[in-house]
């Protein structure tokens, strides 16, 4: 299942809980309307079971309290995957931490995003929570966050770690992470009258309401404990529900990320042997914090004693997971360790494996061509992870370590910028001791020799590690921040193919992380962004290749839209500037999921017509791709 097909049944997926929660709100109407009838009918001796006005007042005060509950808490969420984190209490692991478990976590979800090609997730640690889990979160690609648990640090070897972060990354690329969103704000919205009755008993139990009217003090508590727990029964109906919801929704697609995790690692014992330490664990899996429970369905592992002969449950037996990836399973679970010892993990370097079963080493380090690349979009491949194991390892450290921090990653970006000509480049330094300050100067000169080392095709990896620091900018240095890569982007009174990717791709991911819920789609039919698409594969002909040959490439491109045959055209060189792809892409990013693919493998057959592909092709093919919120995996290129 490629990252289209999986946004598409994430959004069918959606389709289906809608239909659901509205069942839900129904059950729970029809349960607050008894429970209305025996209030009425206690103080009025009768009982009309049909009665209108009841019904109306019922049901309306039922669906605005649902969907205040539900829209208050898709608000809070709505900021991102670090606002779901930190709910349950989370802390971001700082980028330079000395704790080597930590630092093995960050290197193994750096690997999985440059292997990927989204935007480095924020990584976040429970630090109180001992069992083994896991859970990604977010509304896209763009502001999406990996939380581990404590014990899932301490319990897991790297390979165990690997596999857990495959299966998350899975949730990520397959669009599953918004759709848990909405499912716990559902289920909060269904939940919130049964907590408005507990909060009304718990607070007539205390005391805390004062009656006054002597006789008819007795009959005022009677009819508030009488509201409290038809409130309570009638919240709970819904919850009921609510969480079978959660469940049917969560489960299968369970089995889907582990397999999807086996595929990134090519490693079904890292997988399983996580799955083997939980079952062996005597904490397993369960959550200690009773925030967690509304994310049950987040989670790597259930999180949470299922109830009802496991109707509740929101992931399938241990078992049912370890023998769908491994046939041959014994039954037998083990006991970790207190704690794996990192220092002493048996691994050839930091990051990369000693051995992948099934691949010869020439085809582990081999990066897709463009067309493959397109087809391989949200199928993370082991090839794939161990291709960014190796580019990792050859950056200088200094770099890797620059672009983790806010202060320092604005920085590093300023030197990606840095012209190779002496003139331009003196003057860029000087624009950045204008804009930034003296100390932001010494700081890029101190990186001179790192940055002179490093390989074209390493820069735009580099920008991805960059972006969970910028993240944390606020708004006015981020003002700034862009007003000095404008300024060193026309030093020299041009824009670069790899400055326009670097500009597009820092906007889009930035504007989208900031304000996730701001992606949206409206453009279903490929004849209304006929001249877009014409537009960006003349721009990708002409810059690509020579006047000679940027029809024929153009013509390569056009041949994969049958649906556009004959609207398609090479537009003039003089209308082909980098500067004319803005407007398109904004457009393009509406777009739906099956425009996208097809523009995409066009684009693919464009830059890579006769045969070659240059660096600057593929940063110019994943710059397009990242404004059009598609995550491209780095491509083989020829310097």
């Amino acid at each position: 299942m490629d990252f289209f097909e999986a946004q598409a049944r994430a959004k069918q997926r959606t389709s289906r809980l809608l239909v659901l929660f509205i069942l839900a709100v129904l059950g729970t109407i029809l349960a607050g309307y008894g429970a209305a009838l025996l209030l009425v009918g206690r103080g009025e001796g009768r009982l009309a079971l049909w009665q209108p006005g009841l019904f109306a007042a019922v049901a309306t005060g039922t669906v605005i309290v649902v969907g205040l509950a539900s829209l208050t808490k898709w608000s809070q969420f709505s900021a991102g995957g670090a606002a779901v984190a930190e709910s349950v209490g989370g802390r971001r692991v700082d980028p330079h931490t000395t704790d080597l478990a930590e630092r093995r976590l960050l290197n193994v979800v750096e690997e999985m995003a440059i292997a990927s090609g989204v935007a480095m997730p924020g990584v976040y640690v429970l630090d109180d929570e001992p069992g083994i889990n896991a859970f990604a979160a977010g509304l896209t690609t763009s502001d999406a966050v990996v939380a581990v648990n404590r014990g899932t640090l301490d319990k897991l070897t790297r390979d165990e770690l690997q596999g857990v972060i495959g299966h998350e990354f899975s949730h990520i690329l397959n669009g599953d992470m918004r759709l848990n969103v909405k499912l716990t704000a559902i289920v909060f919205g269904i939940l919130v009258i049964g907590l408005a009755g507990r909060g009304i008993l718990e607070t007539l139990g205390r005391g805390r309401i004062r009656l006054s009217g002597g006789k008819n003090k007795g009959g005022a508590a009677a009819g508030i404990l009488a509201v409290g727990v038809a409130l309570m029964v009638v919240g709970y109906v819904g919850y009921f529900f609510g969480r079978l919801i959660q469940a049917a929704v969560s489960r299968q697609r369970e089995f889907l990320a582990d397999a999807s995790s086996v595929q990134f690692t090519r490693n079904p014992g890292g997988l399983t042997g996580a799955l083997r330490k939980i079952g062996g664990y005597g904490l397993g899996s369960s959550m200690q914090s009773t925030k967690s429970t509304a994310l049950g369905h987040f989670f790597f592992a259930q999180g949470f004693q299922s109830m009802f002969g496991g109707a509740w449950a929101t992931h399938p037996p241990l078992d049912e997971r370890i023998r769908a990836i491994d046939p041959q399973f014994d039954g037998l679970f083990i006991e970790p360790p207190e704690v794996v010892d990192v220092a002493r993990e048996p691994w050839a370097r930091p990051g990369r494996p000693r051995d992948i079963a099934g691949f010869a080493p020439g085809a582990l380090s081999a990066r897709p061509t463009p067309a493959r690349a397109v087809e391989a979009i949200g199928m993370l491949t082991a090839g794939a992870v161990a291709s960014a194991q190796d580019l990792l390892a050859e950056v200088p450290a200094t770099l890797r370590e620059t672009a983790h921090h806010p202060q320092s990653a604005p920085i590093l970006l300023y030197g990606l910028l840095l012209d190779t000509d002496p003139a331009v480049r003196g003057r860029q330094q000087m624009l950045v001791g204008q804009h930034a300050g003296a100390p932001a100067a010494a700081a890029l000169a101190s990186l001179g020799p790192a940055l002179n080392s490093l390989q074209p095709g390493q820069k735009l990896p580099l920008l991805q590690l960059t972006l969970p620091a910028l993240r944390q900018l606020t708004s006015q240095e981020l003002d700034a921040f862009f007003t000095t890569l404008d300024e060193l982007v026309h030093a020299d009174g041009r824009v670069t193919v790899f400055e326009f990717a670097l500009q597009k791709v820092l906007l889009r991911h930035l504007a989208l992380g900031g304000q996730p819920t701001a992606q949206i789609v409206q453009i279903y039919s490929f004849q209304a962004v006929a001249s877009e698409i014409s537009h960006v594969l003349s721009v990708l002909a002409r810059t690509a290749h020579t006047a000679d040959g940027a029809e024929a490439a153009f013509a390569s491109g056009a041949a994969q839209l049958r649906l556009l045959e004959g609207r398609l055209a090479l537009a003039p060189a003089e209308q082909c500037g980098l500067e004319h792809l803005e407007a398109a892409l904004d457009r393009l990013a509406t777009a739906s999921g099956p425009i996208k693919l097809r523009l995409l493998t066009a684009a693919a057959h464009v830059v890579s017509s006769d045969g070659t592909l240059a660096t600057s092709e593929a940063e110019l093919l994943r710059a397009i791709a990242a404004a059009l919120d598609v995550p491209m995996p780095p491509l083989h290129t020829v310097n």
